[in-house]
């Protein structure tokens, strides 16, 4: 593990200040919560910090449920949010997405603001004794694209990196319209989940529009009839402490017989959570007729590319979107 110093902040101000300070003078630092990913990623050089930032004890861990909505404190836990009865009620998707997350051990330390931020599964980038990784060594090359590309991204990928993104947590929330709440020193300012990532294009390594010195404070999800009625269905190799290859995060809201306009994001396929606003589209007015579904869900491949090993998971996340819409109506 490359050497570092642990600064342990009097407050978040500080914390804030200090990170900000580090990214001016070019002096690699980082902040460190729950520490579930980044302790993985320490020992395994592929992060290399001259300082950690702790922001425990600095952070909310409020889980709060209004009339207007959802409310998580950046620090809250994974466990505390899956195991929150409002949130199993008013927002099962979200539960849903944590309890397929990770194991017990990692849920009971692992934190909201540090899921949305975990880095990618990519074997390539995960093991340093690969030189080709543009998110690890920009200009290095994408070892991926032409090597073991299994569970790789088949949306948003360019020449530069196909890795997938990993949270399945933030797949639900972008299907609810989620945004966070961030933190800086010079003020505070609220990002739409949607927008707080960047695809890869020619810098892979920048994976979000954070800058330095900021923090993600809180996460908000509105109100719906929908986010009552949402889903997360995950297909993976394993049934326990695996990552998605495919994954649809479903929220449905129906009039009668009739879904209205609904919400639909997929995980496992995208450098992103990937929207389907095509199959959103289409789902609007129609019926659970699986006929209609399977429709629906075929325009999900539209502009996919696989790249070999990959190639599967355009047909598989078609099926998945209309087994999610189909467990959904099975609930009614």
């Amino acid at each position: 593990m490359h050497p570092f110093t642990l600064e342990r902040p009097p407050d978040l101000a500080a914390a804030l200040t200090w990170r900000a300070q580090a990214g001016r003078n070019d002096a690699p630092a980082e902040y460190i919560a729950g520490g579930t990913d980044m302790i993985q990623l320490l020992q395994e050089h592929v992060r290399r910090p001259e300082r950690l930032v702790t922001l425990a004890g600095l952070l909310d861990r409020r889980i709060e449920i209004g009339r207007q909505g959802l409310r998580l404190g950046a620090a809250a836990t994974m466990a505390e949010v899956a195991a929150h009865p409002g949130v199993v009620q008013q927002f099962p998707v979200i539960a849903e997405a944590l309890l397929n997350s990770a194991s017990p051990q990692v849920r009971n330390q692992a934190t909201m603001g540090g899921n949305l931020l975990q880095r990618t599964r990519c074997p390539y980038f995960r093991d340093v004794g690969y030189g080709a990784c543009n998110k690890r060594a920009p200009g290095s090359g994408c070892a991926a694209i032409a090597g073991e590309n299994r569970w790789h991204a088949v949306f948003g990928t360019s020449s530069n990196c196909i890795a997938a993104h990993a949270s399945d947590l933030a797949v639900a929330l972008v299907a609810l319209d989620a945004a966070v709440e961030v933190r800086a020193p010079q003020g505070r300012r609220t990002v739409p989940l949607n927008d707080l990532y960047r695809l890869p294009a020619d810098t892979p390594h920048i994976e979000t529009v954070l800058e330095p010195g900021e923090v993600i404070t809180a996460i908000t999800v509105p109100a719906s009839p929908a986010a009552r009625r949402s889903h997360y269905l995950k297909v993976r190799d394993r049934a326990s402490f695996e990552f998605a290859l495919v994954s649809a995060a479903v929220a449905l809201d129906m009039k009668g017989p009739r879904i209205r306009p609904t919400r639909g994001t997929r995980h496992g396929v995208g450098t992103k959570p990937w929207r389907v606003p095509r199959v959103e589209q289409a789902l609007a007015g129609a019926t659970l007729d699986p006929a209609a579904l399977r429709r629906a869900a075929a325009l999900a491949a539209e502009g996919a590319q696989g790249f070999g090993h990959n190639d599967f998971k355009i047909v598989l996340m078609q099926r998945a979107i209309v087994r999610a819409i189909e467990t959904l109506g099975a609930r009614a």
